[in-house]
């Protein structure tokens, strides 16, 4: 009898530490079989034995989101020339810095980027990444202004709106599974539509809503968001910034509804002459 129960005991362990590893393994096969990536050799190996390199984007976590995000920057950062003086980063990143700490995610570690080139634009990815293109800080009048646009940006990292397209365009395109999402993939994915993104009205609405939000807590003038708006919609030509933001004058009035409601004293980056002197090296 005391045998008998020994080889029970035995037989339950061995089938524990042996049966997980196995249904990962045909986890894993499925997912390299089923996903359709045409002209493309599918290499079994790394994905069996790396696990991990599957993601599954409709819950992602906040470690995983920032990995992705550094993997797609440093795609993005070979498709762009950053701008390199010192002066104008640090700058931009004590911008960034404070309204990040006053914003829906606080606790990401925000990495804020320059990027040399003359267009009015700014976009964000996954993890916390923020790139203001030159073209754009010379556009604001203040910091206020500028301020506004990082805010918007941080607005879409906070809503998570690049890894909601990415698992959209990934179910589009027959790329994901039941288990998820390759991660080479997925880099691939968040590059594209960084550098190419087509902006949802629904995301831009809720972008700026944040984004008014984290720029009310802290402290700068609400006007400043408006008033960007407002300037580059007046331009003889639609900037990049604005020709990728749909309906841009109702999300004007929006936010002219939204301080209504809720007015803020903050008049914090309303000094143009300091603003200047902040991005001379620009100018």
């Amino acid at each position: 009898m005391n045998a008998w129960n020994a080889f029970l005991t035995n037989y339950r362990f061995w089938r524990r530490r042996w049966f997980y590893p196995i249904v990962s393994l045909v986890v894993t096969l499925s997912v390299c079989v089923t996903a359709p990536l045409p002209g493309r050799a599918i290499d079994l190996l790394p994905l069996i034995f790396q696990g991990v390199q599957i993601l599954q984007l409709s819950n992602i976590s906040d470690r995983q989101e920032v990995d992705l995000g550094k993997d797609i920057n440093q795609q993005v950062n070979n498709e762009l020339r950053l701008y390199r003086n010192a002066e104008i980063n640090r700058y931009v990143e004590q911008i960034g810095r404070r309204l990040a700490a006053n914003s829906d995610r606080p606790n990401l570690p925000y990495t804020f980027q320059v990027v040399d080139d003359p267009a009015i634009n700014a976009f964000a990815t996954a993890g916390g990444f923020v790139y203001l293109h030159t073209g754009l800080l010379k556009a604001a009048d203040n910091e206020a202004e500028l301020a506004s646009v990082i805010a918007h940006e941080i607005g879409h990292i906070g809503g998570r709106h690049l890894v909601k397209q990415m698992r959209q365009r990934a179910i589009a395109s027959g790329v994901a599974t039941a288990a998820g999402l390759d991660r080479n993939t997925a880099v691939g994915i968040g590059v594209e539509l960084a550098l190419n993104r087509p902006r949802s009205r629904q995301d831009e609405f809720d972008a700026d809503q944040r984004g008014l939000r984290t720029l009310t807590r802290s402290g700068y003038a609400q006007s400043g968001m408006v008033s960007f708006m407002q300037k580059l919609l007046g331009r003889g030509s639609t900037p990049t910034f604005l020709s990728t933001h749909p309906a841009t004058s109702d999300r004007i009035n929006s936010l002219k509804r939204s301080i209504n409601q809720q007015p803020s004293n903050g008049r914090y980056g309303l000094d143009n002459a300091a603003y200047k002197a902040n991005i001379r090296a620009l100018l």
